[in-house]
């Protein structure tokens, strides 16, 4: 597992469906974002990654933005048997959106 390869334990922290206007940098760089897709047409997702990735903010702000071509598998899951492995604490504010998965040392 990822936590016990880095020796770390990683937090989770999931935004609730339909919130990601909590997200700052998210809300801030939209306008930008849209001001760079005016007057272009948006033929290819390889075009709208491009006018994401030039938008930058007069005070210095820029996005960084990559197109992710990998295939993944749909409805994967994972097997009981290594969720339960898994050396997770759950979070006492929503513990199915926010928890800590730690090495097994």
């Amino acid at each position: 597992m990822l936590a016990d390869e880095l020796e770390l334990p990683i937090t989770v922290m999931h935004l609730p469906p339909g919130t990601s206007k909590w997200n700052k940098i998210e809300h801030r760089m939209f306008c930008h974002i849209t001001q760079q897709f005016r007057g272009r047409p948006l033929l290819t997702r390889e075009v709208v990654v491009e006018l994401i990735a030039h938008t930058k903010t007069r005070m210095g702000l820029r996005v960084d933005a990559a197109l992710d071509e990998t295939v993944y598998l749909k409805g994967a899951g994972i097997s009981d048997e290594v969720m339960a492995s898994l050396n997770i604490e759950y979070d006492e504010f929503h513990p199915e959106w926010n928890y800590t998965i730690s090495p097994m040392f």
